[in-house]
């Protein structure tokens, strides 16, 4: 997973909205596309000028501004152009931002976190996606540079191919696409998770071993983050579709209550999947706990049957002159005779009360 531990120190006596890019993700220029369509027509427009943009969006029709790689001179330029508030600003540039919304009346800013897995690895990766929804634009922030497999490139494809509603519905409806989106590579990254924990499980239940503790733990940190990235985004979602804002639409309030249901299914499953990694250290000790005594319960049998044999081997180790046994023809091989019978007699007698 990636984790996002930026330069937090550099902010320290700052003052509010001061811009400053916060995280790991760091790129020396933004890469600007903006998609101009409605129901009849489209047109992109690549590695298009800051200055230019507030003239993209004066045009009829919905305009999607995709940001990819963020510097402070970038996103100060984008918020001088349409008027966003700097503390709106400062958040999209600190990139550990918890899920959050705002209504600023003439615009709407959401920040989430997107969980992608990446196809042939084991891991999945976490960056902020912040979207500013305007009267008829979207301006949506990623940390990364342009990839084919990101997790809005499905919208994308979508708007360049007018497919369905979101060529006919205005911006709300194409942040609520993009909303939906993350939702949706949430329940991915999660039956990945899954994955993982079904099959720890299996080897905890199979063969306890103490290098499992540190995937546990992992697998563990990896919840809890994933937490922190869930929970807020029920809030943010039933802010959206409570509709107070005029910048959604009536009709986009159904799809909004869906994203409702799906991130509360996602909360859910994190919930389940954190019992059962913490039900899975309770199987693990009990496991090991079990493991240990068997080997102190045959241990234990082993030295009770050795007593007795040890007791006679003593006596008739003692140096005395007058022991009648030591003379006697047969007493070497009745003597280990009298202890095969004990021993196996012990072993009967642990058998049947079922110690074996």
């Amino acid at each position: 997973m990636a984790k996002i531990t930026g330069n937090l120190a550099s902010k320290v006596g700052l003052p509010p909205g001061t811009l400053l890019h916060v995280g790991d993700m760091r790129a020396d220029k933004a890469h600007i596309r903006v998609i101009h369509y409605n129901e009849d027509s489209l047109a992109e427009y690549d590695d298009v000028n800051i200055a230019s943009l507030a003239q993209l969006t004066a045009e009829p029709g919905v305009t999607w501004i995709q940001v990819r790689g963020l510097t402070a001179q970038s996103v100060e330029g984008i918020g001088r152009q349409f008027a966003i508030h700097p503390l709106v600003l400062e958040d999209i540039l600190h990139t550990n931002q918890r899920p959050k919304f705002s209504d600023y009346g003439d615009y709407l800013a959401v920040i989430l976190k997107s969980l992608v897995v990446t196809a042939g690895t084991i891991d999945y990766n976490s960056e902020q996606v912040s979207l500013i929804l305007g009267p008829n634009y979207v301006i949506s922030f990623l940390e990364s540079l342009p990839e084919d497999n990101d997790v809005l490139h499905n919208v994308y494809e979508r708007v360049k191919s007018r497919r369905g509603k979101i060529a006919r519905l205005g911006a709300d409806y194409l942040l609520y696409a993009l909303v939906d989106s993350l939702v949706d590579h949430y329940f991915l990254a999660l039956e990945h998770l899954g994955e993982k924990i079904e099959t720890l499980e299996e080897q905890i239940a199979a063969r306890p071993r103490p290098e499992l503790l540190g995937e546990l733990h992992a697998l563990k940190q990896d919840m809890l983050f994933m937490r922190k990235s869930v929970w807020p985004v029920r809030e943010l979602v039933s802010a959206l579709e409570r509709g107070e804002s005029a910048l959604i639409q009536e009709t986009t309030l159904i799809y909004l209550r869906d994203i409702y249901d799906h991130i509360v299914q996602v909360i859910e499953t994190v919930e389940i999947y954190r019992d059962m990694l913490s039900g899975m250290l309770d199987i693990y000790l009990s496991s090991v706990s079990n493991r240990m005594s068997e080997v102190m319960k045959m241990l234990t049998i082993i030295s009770t049957i050795f007593i007795p044999l040890t007791f006679i081997a003593g006596v008739y180790g003692m140096n005395f002159d007058y022991m009648p046994e030591l003379r006697w023809q047969y007493g070497y091989p009745l003597i280990l005779a009298v202890m095969l019978i004990m021993s196996l007699l012990m072993l009967r007698y642990f058998q049947k009360r079922k110690w074996l």
